[in-house]
């Protein structure tokens, strides 16, 4: 016989948060959000931690090199899209990877013998504007001079004059040696107002390049989410089809947790996949999605080191729709909620789970924090703003941003599907939309951020941890619904209503 579920299906509309006691050290400045996204044992730190709980979400529209730099400088991480060819996606995360750090390795490197047209082609192709000129054109060669915009001037010199004719000569050039610390190269920077400062060994061999602009975007973005290196965390998605040919390829690359992209996560092709990946590599790996404690389990003990949870609650997703499978994302978090704690109390070893889908207003991040979640993931939210890699269009007298889902034919990303191979979608379960244009992430993440965080002042909470220990959580009726928003009064053409 069938297993009913007699519950409803609940999402985050039908709940309201009710305040604790709103402390005088309740402030929005006293509030901290960050959150493990791997798994860790008891007394223990996670090798990974956000300091905002925001992830991208894995698609097409969403997730590129760019977001994934825009999202980790305000301390949240970006999974690159998976369904683009190995090479194309291991080149955004190598591009995210270098784009930020305290020593980065040089990837744009010219020998003498070159022209000045090979330095404006291969500043045009990495969209680099510091050359470095050693002697075989290698990262760590030896160091002979480096070229800037300063040492050319396109309208009066020969595209094929000589790059040792106009390069800044080793022998004029400020640099440091290997071993020097961060600060100190900085200190060097700023005493002779550098731009570049590069780094070289006892044999003058090209170590590092250390930037002014490193420094100051690290002054203006101080959550921002670093390796031990100084760059940029970065996520990439994967399938469960094409993995032993991917994952190299992104660990190669300096991807830092991956993430399994499928419609419904509760597989053995999942299972088949995490566990290639933690026999093979050093390398984090979530799965998902699931909607219950059965399928959160069986993906925590295949080695998961987090779960998405939340089938067809997604704006673009169809899949309820079109399938009949899926949950109400509330209820879903709560059930995996609950699993993800009593597995924590038995074994010692906490599993974070990511609610991925369901959210429509900025308070459903609120609701899904306190209901469990350690952070959240998000397309419609992210594919609004500048970052995101999809046209700005205008239609009618608004402008939009194109959105489509990685269920639906535009996609194309027939790997997402758990089918054991099959080559192409017979039905869709996503579609292609427009969402209105927003602006910049930085400045609606910040807004959103502060709602999140004054809230939880309401909640009487400091932290995640303490929301999720301490959030009182009701349900709401459809008359309290409507209770709850403007009701009632002619509203001014010039209103204006938040998310």
């Amino acid at each position: 016989m069938a297993h009913y579920y007699m519950e409803p299906s609940r999402t985050f509309s039908e709940f309201l948060l009710v305040p604790n006691l709103t402390t005088k050290e309740c402030n929005p400045s006293n509030v901290t959000l960050k959150t493990p996204i791997v798994k860790f044992k008891k007394g223990e730190k996670p090798a990974y931690s956000l300091n905002i709980p925001f992830s991208s979400a894995v698609m097409q529209a969403v997730s590129d090199e760019r977001m994934a730099v825009a999202l980790a400088r305000s301390g949240g991480i970006s999974f690159i899209f998976g369904s683009q060819s190995v090479e194309s996606q291991a080149a955004m995360v190598r591009k995210a990877k270098s784009y930020k750090a305290g020593f980065v390795v040089s990837r744009s490197n010219l020998m003498p013998t070159h022209t000045l047209r090979d330095v404006l082609d291969l500043k045009e192709r990495t969209g680099h504007s510091t050359v470095a000129i050693t002697s075989d054109g290698s990262a760590n060669g030896k160091l002979l001079g480096i070229v800037t915009g300063r040492d050319y001037r396109i309208s009066r010199d020969s595209l094929t004059k000589k790059v040792s004719d106009f390069m800044t000569p080793f022998e004029k050039l400020v640099y440091g040696k290997s071993g020097i610390t961060l600060s100190e190269a900085n200190d060097l920077i700023w005493d002779h107002k550098l731009n570049c400062l590069p780094v070289v060994d006892a044999d003058n061999n090209l170590d590092y390049l250390v930037f002014r602009k490193d420094y100051d975007e690290h002054k203006e973005n101080p959550s921002e989410l670093l390796d031990a290196n100084k760059s940029y965390v970065v996520g990439a998605g994967i399938n469960t089809k094409d993995y032993e040919e991917r994952v190299p390829a992104l660990v190669a690359a300096g991807v830092d947790v991956l993430v399994i992209d499928s419609s419904d996560g509760y597989s053995e092709w999942q299972k088949d996949t995490i566990e290639y990946v933690k026999s093979n590599f050093d390398v984090k790996i979530g799965a998902g999605n699931v909607v219950d404690r059965e399928g959160f389990l069986y993906l925590v003990e295949a080695g998961a080191d987090f779960i998405k949870v939340g089938i067809g609650g997604g704006s673009i997703c169809i899949t309820r729709e079109q399938k009949g499978i899926g949950r109400g994302q509330a209820s879903a978090l709560i059930e995996v909620a609950a699993a993800r704690d009593e597995y924590y109390g038995h074994t010692g070893i906490y599993v974070p789970i990511c609610s991925d889908g369901g959210i429509v207003h900025d308070y459903h991040i609120t609701l899904a924090l306190a209901m469990g979640a350690d952070f959240v993931m998000m397309g419609r939210y992210f594919a609004r703003f500048d970052e995101s890699p999809t046209r700005k269009l205008k239609v009618g007298n608004n402008f939009v941003k194109e959105f489509w889902g990685e269920g639906s034919n535009r996609a194309r990303n027939w790997e997402r599907y758990d089918t054991g191979g099959k080559a192409g979608l017979m039905f869709e379960e996503g579609v292609d939309s427009y969402v209105p244009y927003a602006g910049s992430l930085q400045e609606n993440l910040g807004k959103t951020i502060h709602k999140i965080k004054s809230t939880m002042c309401n909640c009487g909470s400091l932290t995640i941890a303490e929301l999720q220990k301490n959030a009182r959580i009701t349900l709401v009726s459809a008359t309290s619904i409507i209770e709850g928003g403007a009701h009632d009064v002619i509203l001014k053409e010039n209103s204006i209503t938040g998310e």
